[in-house]
């Protein structure tokens, strides 16, 4: 398909411009002083999707942010493709580590990226991988070559859990009937060896908060008599693995599936580099659940992870003093057979069962989501496979992924479709971290790959490939 490489040609650059003025964009959805910013990035993707060529674009209203819909028909009997994605993003601290403004995108070469890198929040997760969408479906539009139906479903909640996400699908599964999803918000291995997730893992998000005395105390006068809940709520967290790493909380494990030779086999088939990946992070060693590898920790074993910890005097010099209170967010990544609400139940009783007297607790469940797997001998996997070795010149490599995206087990539930994963980014892309960045390279690829894809998907649909 030489059209394909043609266009991209001769319109790279406008590409890129048209990312960076989106990425310029604070769409920060966990911080309402940030709201505006939302609502003028929905519109900014509204905009593009009427210019790439979509129909019946709108913006949706929900309790929260909206979400931008629009769809191009061309043949009731052609096979319709739903494209989700999402416009919000990630807050950008901690700001002192960012090497450059988090929302001044800039383009700069690394050793991975030796053709260039745009640096911004929401570069990979997930404006990038969702705007290759967008120019892929004009490049289509333009070159009279889009080979299905699609539909775009572009939400402003996925950073915090889309939770009216849920509520739109159930209400509008008339408008959203497809016979595939395609989502980019995962990545390849490597740029010379491409990967399509299969697998994600579930969510369940915790907030504590442990209080001691009724007000802040002078640590000389009450040290050693009172509870100090920092102290406390430490020792908490740190039983809640044993010296196995394995995760403490009545019943954590009882729906887990114990992985067959054939399982971890597959896993080890993946190219993967030990030593790479300690120095990436600039590790000594790797740490986890005893009894699996690295990428068997990752991929298909759950997981309990602290994000924040905090509580009493964290200013400049000291202050000697028992805090009130001490909080924590605490993160759990569920595999396939454990369910969101089974676990953050179970955490619960448990966080409030190892709470000594001395101190009161109250957990606040914030946003979750079941784990989901995708199989292999669907024509939507096939497509996407065949398109990726058709750009890559090697078949891509099926993997499982430690990430979550609530949103696929629901698309499953309330559409009856299976969702194929098919993402451009790196796990080095520092996604949700400072200097988030996502190669030019990958971001042409993917316009280059996705109209592969719908080739593909139809001739497949047809039978005749």
């Amino acid at each position: 398909m030489e059209h394909i490489k043609n266009y991209i040609d001769q319109n790279k650059n406008r590409f890129l411009d048209e990312l960076i003025d989106l990425l310029k964009i604070p769409s920060i959805s966990a911080d309402p002083a940030y709201a505006k910013d939302v609502l003028n990035c929905a519109e900014q993707v509204k905009t593009s999707l009427i210019e790439a060529g979509a129909d019946n674009v709108e913006i949706c209203e929900t309790p929260g942010y909206p979400i931008v819909y629009g769809e191009k028909i061309i043949d009731k009997n052609k096979p319709t493709v739903l494209v989700y994605g999402h416009y919000d993003v990630q807050p950008a601290d901690p700001l002192e580590l960012w090497d450059s403004g988090p929302f001044e995108p800039i383009i700069k070469k690394t050793d991975i990226h030796p053709q260039g890198a745009i640096f911004a929040r929401g570069a990979c997760d997930d404006k990038g991988q969702m705007y290759m969408h967008v120019k892929a479906f004009e490049l289509m539009m333009k070159t009279n070559s889009l080979d299905c139906n699609v539909k775009f479903m572009i939400e402003g909640e996925e950073e915090v859990g889309s939770n009216n996400l849920e509520e739109f699908v159930k209400n509008n599964k008339e408008k959203l009937t497809c016979d595939a999803i395609l989502i980019s918000d995962t990545g390849i291995i490597a740029n010379d060896t491409p990967s399509i997730t299969t697998g994600l893992k579930g969510l369940s998000y915790m907030e504590v908060e442990v209080t001691g005395p009724n007000r802040d105390l002078h640590s000389g006068l009450y040290g050693g008599a009172v509870a100090n809940p920092i102290n406390i709520l430490c020792e908490m967290i740190a039983s809640l693995k044993n010296e196995d790493n394995r995760i403490t909380i009545d019943g954590f494990y009882d729906n887990v599936l114990d992985l067959s030779n054939e399982e971890r086999e597959d896993i080890a088939r993946a190219p993967f580099s030990l030593d790479k990946y300690k120095a990436a992070l600039d590790l000594s060693d790797v740490h986890g659940e005893k009894g699996y590898t690295t990428m068997e920790r990752t991929g298909i074993r759950p997981t309990l992870d602290v994000n924040g910890i905090w509580g009493g005097y964290i200013g400049e010099g000291a202050k000697t003093v028992i805090a009130s209170k001490a909080y924590a967010k605490i993160s759990m990544r569920l595999v396939p057979n454990q369910s969101d609400e089974e676990i953050t139940r179970k955490f619960t009783e448990h966080f409030q069962k190892i709470a000594p007297k001395s101190v009161s607790v109250k957990i606040m469940p914030h946003h979750g989501g079941e784990p989901y797997q995708s199989p292999t001998d669907i024509n939507a996997y096939k497509a996407a496979s065949m398109a990726m070795e058709t750009t890559y010149g090697k078949k891509p490599v099926p993997v499982k992924s430690g990430g979550s995206i609530p949103i696929v087990a629901l698309f499953e539930k309330e559409l009856n479709v299976k969702s194929i994963l098919m993402g451009f980014g790196l796990d080095s892309d520092a996604i949700h971290s400072p200097n988030e960045h996502y190669g030019i390279f990958n971001y042409l690829k993917g316009i280059e790959t996705i109209p592969h894809f719908y080739a593909n998907f139809n001739k497949l649909y047809e039978g005749k490939a």
